[in-house]
């Protein structure tokens, strides 16, 4: 048996192509003919050193060109404090009044040279919570809702954090505060109601968990609204879902009401349908008042009434974070930021 031995050069392995190295500013300044300090005074947008407008180019040019951007760290270590703004996520179902509200500040805090970051609401509360946010170093934290107390405060300010500022009902100690009074939500729809003529007033207040901050106070406030007249409230519990719409609506004439507050304009439009699906007419039957003036009350027939919310702006509220951020030493300001007043349409 014949063999044939076949020689296989060893040819070596190809080589992986060379790691890019990351370009610093050192880098920069090179390119840009300008030194190290020079490329931070303007990354860095510091106003403190005057820098003329060509200069500034090239630097932004050279930063640009070598694909350069500041580290964010090693910039918080050297400055004591990050420019970011840690805004948890609310523990509820957010609107779309909340939304635009939230896109507003984010935008009004990036003109500041701040940058909002959005922590999700699994895992840790209170306290707990607080040290969680404080792992990230923020300059301000921003607090929707309830369960912030002292000592959360207290943990967010020994971990350097600047401002810590609370949105909802109260005020917490040692926080800027941003009170919103959701009693007078109520206060005015019930009142709308009784004066258009409705005495047997439903008020919904939401299944949707996390809710109970907002929909409490608001049927407090009709009821303190329609204390001592001949009005009589019913709490109408209802989930947010067209089978419990419906099923509250299979019921609604034995119920015998002539008014509905419904929480918001979201919860109107499901129970406005389920009633008209019943034959009950509106505001014949039934007068009808939602709440957050949404534009699509004003699509729906007839036309919503509704109570219109004046939040604070969210270029106020970016000031107020830029001044606490620049005077930590300041007391802690407090605000009444709801406003409510009615938009009387087609509904009521």
């Amino acid at each position: 048996m014949r063999c044939v031995m076949v020689q296989i050069p060893n040819t070596p392995a190809s080589a992986p192509p060379a790691r890019r190295s990351v370009p610093t500013s050192a880098d920069v300044a090179r390119l840009a003919g300008v030194s190290r300090a020079t490329v931070s005074y303007v990354l860095n947008n510091t106003s403190a050193v005057r820098i003329s407008e060509p200069t500034r180019r090239r630097v932004h040019e050279a930063a640009k060109e070598l694909g350069y951007v500041p580290h964010a760290a090693a910039r918080s270590l050297r400055a004591g404090h990050s420019r970011m703004v840690l805004m948890p996520s609310p523990a509820i179902p957010a609107g779309p009044l909340y939304a635009r509200f939230i896109n507003e500040l984010q935008w009004a805090l990036s003109r500041l040279d701040y940058t909002v970051v959005q922590y999700g609401t699994l895992g840790p509360h209170g306290e707990e919570a607080a040290r969680a946010w404080a792992e990230l170093r923020p300059v301000a934290v921003l607090v929707p809702g309830q369960g912030l107390g002292p000592q959360g405060v207290a943990v967010l300010k020994r971990s350097g954090a600047r401002a810590v500022v609370t949105l909802g009902p109260a005020s917490v100690e040692g926080a800027h505060a941003l009170l919103m009074d959701h009693a007078a939500v109520g206060q005015v729809a019930g009142r709308h109601l009784y004066e258009r003529g409705s005495r047997r007033i439903g008020v919904v207040t939401p299944g949707e968990p996390g809710l109970e901050a907002y929909s409490r106070p608001r049927l407090d406030g009709v009821r303190q609204a329609l204390h001592g007249t001949d009005a009589v409230v019913t709490e109408l519990p209802l989930a947010y879902d067209e089978e419990a719409a419906a099923h509250l609506a299979a019921r609604w004439r034995g119920l015998g009401l002539d008014g509905v507050f419904t929480y918001n304009d979201e919860y109107a439009m499901l129970l406005m349908r389920a009633l008209q699906d019943e034959g009950v007419r509106i505001p014949e039957d039934t007068a009808v008042i939602g709440a957050d003036d949404l534009m699509l009350g004003r699509l729906l027939r007839p036309r919503l009434s509704t109570v219109h919310l004046e939040l604070p702006s969210g270029r106020e509220l970016a000031e107020l974070v830029d001044r606490a951020v620049r005077d930590p030493g300041a007391a802690p300001e407090r605000h009444e930021v709801l406003g409510a007043a009615v938009v009387h349409r087609d509904s009521s």
